[in-house]
């Protein structure tokens, strides 16, 4: 299968996996407060991927340099961001922080110009508009509250996605020429320190529930499924793809998300949903036929130079 589509469709599973974290987080947040479960996340997450490092009979050169670079990364993303996105939910509404963080794609289009050199094409911009229309009609923003005791919590969820956006171009252009998985390993103990702190904090507040064998495998799945695994297929999407159109396979997260509410939750299922889903898929499908053109056109002029 060709490497750019395989790099798609890790993309597209990995906004899936997060999409489907609703129904698993909403049982084990009950038990563990927010940053203490991101700990555990993360460390899970990181262990697994160090296991796999461990597992490799090569072993690809990690530079002291290239370990900070990327740990540095994964402070953005893990520390920062998500830090963001878990405050900001506490302090206004899921359905806006869904709302407010669908303009991640935008901010991604934009680091991409400024810190890759990618060019903003039309195309782009209209795959760009048809998917955030998209995606706005799949999380309905009538249900948004725009009340101003949610206003500092609003604010927190702008900045998760701008922080988020910035991340995932970093991870173009650190991981673009060295190896993904170590990469990806220290990114994630990049968000340990700040989110532990937190989690400590958090859990001399609250304490912690009753662990039963339900919550021990939502932790699990949330540590290596939902962090080590998806983690890992999104950075590798940004690495192989242009960030244009990896940033586009973040809208499978509400499609996800939706469907599965309705599944295991009995959320009800609108037209408005139906018809957000087709957007979403024929702006994926603009930008993949616009790089697919690009990609023709490079290798005609190619072959005439031979």
């Amino acid at each position: 299968m060709d490497k750019k589509l395989i790099a798609l469709l890790c993309g597209l599973a990995a906004a899936s996996i997060w999409g489907g974290m609703y129904v698993v987080s909403k049982v084990v947040l009950d038990v563990i407060p927010p940053f203490a479960l991101l700990t555990i996340r993360l460390v899970l997450g990181f262990l697994s991927l160090s296991a796999v490092i461990g597992f490799r009979k090569a072993q690809p050169s990690f530079t002291r340099k290239e370990f900070w670079q990327s740990f540095l990364v994964g402070v953005i993303g893990y520390g920062i961001s998500l830090g963001f996105q878990f405050t900001g939910t506490k302090l206004s509404t899921a359905s806006n922080g869904s709302l407010i963080t669908s303009a991640t794609p935008a901010f991604v289009l934009l680091f991409a110009f400024f810190l890759l050199r990618e060019k903003i094409t039309s195309r782009q911009v209209l795959a760009l508009a048809v998917s955030t229309v998209g995606a706005l009609a799949v999380i309905d923003p009538r249900t948004a509250e725009l009340s101003p005791s949610l206003f500092l919590g609003n604010v927190l969820l702008f900045f998760a996605g701008l922080t988020w956006a910035l991340y995932s171009t970093l991870v173009r252009k650190v991981a673009r020429n060295r190896d993904l998985l170590n990469s990806s390993a220290v990114m994630l103990l990049g968000g340990i320190p700040s989110s532990a702190i937190l989690g400590f904090y958090e859990t001399n507040l609250q304490g912690i529930g009753a662990i039963t064998p339900s919550i021990v495998g939502g932790i699990l799945y949330l540590g290596i499924i939902s962090t080590a695994v998806a983690m890992f297929m999104w950075n590798y999407a940004f690495k192989e793809l242009p960030a244009s159109l990896a940033s586009l396979t973040f809208f499978a997260q509400p499609v996800v998300g939706t469907l599965l509410g309705w599944f295991f939750l009995g959320e009800k299922i609108t037209p408005l949903f139906l018809l957000g889903g087709v957007l979403i898929g024929i702006g994926i499908l603009i930008t993949t036929r616009e790089r697919q053109e690009h990609l023709n056109t490079k290798n005609t002029k190619e072959f005439k130079n031979l």
